[in-house]
């Protein structure tokens, strides 16, 4: 559903186990505001998807014009056959399950899909890639974002949105180690860290950042995955169907 032509666009969520406001303290499905109100500020609607069950991602993400995974905790090692670095943090278990399933929907549904921090990293795990489990110099001081700049690598889609070097809110200890399979480097950090990743244009629009666009005011990234949601919803919307001759 849409309102006056704008994409649905998905968000995955935090699971907390205790989470207060006024006089509650609950459990909560929750989501930084910054993330809704930047998919508003792009033009698109936003839907908090809080973790379900893996077998539920495709019905989900059909429903959905566009599908953001947020950021959050650290990706368990297991995912992508490594042991837990002292500095990893604690396992999110059925966060992780209910995200990469969400993923592998979306890749298969050609669903436009942009991954933030976390999200950037379990889009490399889903195709298959691995993570480096810490770097110094990207989260600073705990709880406070930094910034930094990143240097976008011509010719891609996301130098196609942001063709200049920009500084970025950024917060983050893990970084891409080895590329998921048809994932290439779309930005890089003054350091050498990938700080985005996307696949081919013949594969759709599928794009990683590592940084936080939700805490800054550029909107362009969060507006080039609506505009792909409208335009791929827009072609499902004319493709002709197919009818059945059977008697």
């Amino acid at each position: 559903m849409t309102d006056g032509g704008r994409p649905l666009i998905g968000v995955s969520t935090y699971l907390e186990a205790g989470a207060r406001w006024g006089v509650w303290e609950l459990e909560a499905a929750l989501l930084p505001a910054g993330y809704p109100r930047l998919v508003q500020r792009a033009g698109g609607l936003a839907a908090m998807l809080p973790p379900d069950a893996p077998d539920h991602a495709a019905a989900t993400v059909a429903r959905l014009d566009g599908l953001v995974i947020a950021g959050g905790p650290d990706v368990e090692p297991v995912q992508y056959g490594a042991e837990p670095d002292p500095r990893t943090g604690p396992p999110a278990r059925e966060r992780d399950a209910w995200e990469l399933a969400l993923v592998d929907a979306a890749l298969a549904a050609g669903v436009p899909l942009l991954g933030i921090c976390r999200g950037m990293q379990l889009l490399n795990v889903a195709l298959g890639g691995t993570l480096t489990q810490h770097i110094d110099g990207h989260a600073e001081v705990p709880g406070v974002f930094g910034s930094h700049p990143v240097k976008p690598v011509p010719g891609t889609r996301y130098a196609g949105v942001v063709p200049e070097e920009t500084s970025v809110p950024t917060y983050h200890h893990q970084a891409v180690d080895r590329l998921g399979t048809g994932l290439i480097p779309s930005a890089y950090a003054a350091d050498g860290t990938v700080e985005a990743v996307e696949l081919s244009s013949v594969d759709g629009w599928v794009l990683g950042v590592q940084w936080h666009p939700e805490m800054g005011e550029d909107v362009r990234v969060m507006r080039a995955l609506v505009e792909a949601a409208l335009a791929a919803r827009t072609t499902n919307a004319t493709a002709p169907t197919a009818v059945s001759t059977a008697s």
